[in-house]
């Protein structure tokens, strides 16, 4: 089953390589989305792809890369759209 999440990730997220392992994180699992800074601190994390690979990623951006501090993710079921490519960064 193919699901699509929008994720917002709240914490010390930002200039912490957040969204460049969250790139290689999905990457590794053979997600579509992308990943991108939010001017109120957060990182937004749009993915699409096999239900279990998805939530994986959602429970990996809870922890998130080593230098990282989350403090909470707000995960949102979206309707598919079929209008991602291979996950990125966006600015």
């Amino acid at each position: 089953m193919i699901v699509r999440r929008r994720c917002f990730v709240s914490g010390r997220v930002q200039g912490v390589f957040f969204r460049a392992s969250t790139v290689r994180e999905a990457a590794l699992l053979g997600l579509r989305g992308f990943a991108r800074n939010l001017t109120d601190g957060r990182v937004e994390v749009l993915v699409e792809g096999e239900k279990e690979k998805v939530e994986s990623l959602v429970r990996w951006l809870h922890k998130g890369p080593p230098l990282a501090r989350v403090s909470s993710v707000e995960v949102r079921d979206e309707e598919l759209a079929g209008d991602l490519g291979p996950f990125d960064v966006r600015h």
